[in-house]
């Protein structure tokens, strides 16, 4: 039976000047696995990871890591816990070797040189070990991030928007450090703005929109059972508008008048596609090929947040 990590029950937020930032949120993250939490600005993500990792007091709730209470006993829960904040805040006159030795000092782990070396190797930051924080770009001070983060080797990583403002191959070399943490077994939970990255990496979805956690769902199960598809259909000739007569299909028209593009629902039995196409062929309206497209995560994500 795989173990929790992270048990959270029936958690709220009120900040003193009224905002419910988190709503009864009922959540357990499995030893392991990679869980996204999806949002809007505003949504709670960060109020939650924060809550979680006792930065902010929870109005309400109960919060368990590895079924230590995160309050009762803060020091062992926290233990187990790494966290890459958004924002890029790190002692600016310090080395990157100092800031991650003393960053594993403060768990009271013992001194790990190897541990560490190998750590800033996998980041590609081996080579500024003796640089100053300051001196570094954006993306390195995220890196750095990671590393302290990493230092005392927690169970459990949260990444806040881990990749926000660094370039497309940094956040490649990211994720491939990801993908070895999970392959070691270590929880990941992370925020993002850049849905693709989710899509790739998370075994589960969360959504939360206003402080409540909407949906909870694994990733293949959430785009199966929200996703729709669309059937693109290449015309031989471009028309300039749909007839009356297809107007029940709430097509739409795309590629210069030479597409057609049907939105439907493949879970139903009569999903539309063979009438469309009975239709078309009625209308004198030729297709030389079609090919059909699954919704994208941030399709469902706008649907989800849209209805909540």
């Amino acid at each position: 039976m795989t173990q929790t990590a992270i048990s959270i029950t029936n958690l709220d937020k009120t900040y003193s000047d009224g905002l419910k930032a988190l709503d009864n949120v009922d959540l357990e993250v499995k030893k392991g696995e990679i869980f996204a939490l999806l949002g809007p600005n505003g949504a709670g993500k960060t109020t939650l990871i924060s809550a979680v990792c006792g930065i902010v007091q929870a109005s309400g709730g109960r919060i368990e890591i590895f079924g230590h209470d995160n309050i009762k006993d803060y020091r062992q829960a926290r233990s187990h816990i790494g966290l890459v904040p958004q924002e890029l805040t790190t002692d600016a006159f310090e080395t990157v070797w100092n800031t991650v030795k003393f960053s594993r000092g403060l768990f009271g782990k013992p001194k790990n040189p190897d541990y560490l070396e190998q750590l800033l190797k996998d980041l590609s930051l081996w080579d500024k070990k003796d640089t100053q924080i300051r001196m570094l770009s954006g993306g390195m001070k995220r890196r750095v991030l990671i590393a302290k983060a990493l230092s005392h080797e927690p169970d459990i990583l949260f990444l806040d928007e881990p990749t926000a403002g660094v370039d497309v191959e940094l956040r490649k070399s990211m994720w491939k450090q990801v993908s070895k943490l999970r392959e070691r077994g270590v929880t990941i939970i992370l925020t993002t703005h850049y849905l693709e990255e989710a899509e790739e990496m998370a075994d589960r979805i969360g959504v939360i929109s206003k402080g409540r956690l909407i949906v909870t769902e694994e990733k293949a199960t959430l785009m199966k059972k929200l996703g729709k598809k669309e059937l693109v259909l290449e015309l031989y000739k471009s028309i300039e508008e749909i007839p009356e007569q297809l107007a029940d299909f709430d097509l739409k028209i795309s590629g210069g008048g030479f597409q057609i593009i049907y939105v439907y629902d493949p879970a139903k039995e009569d999903n539309g596609v063979v009438r469309l196409l009975e239709s078309l062929k009625k209308q004198n309206i030729k297709c030389k090929d079609f090919n059909t497209r699954q919704s994208s995560l941030e399709d469902i994500f706008v649907q989800l947040v849209e209805g909540s």
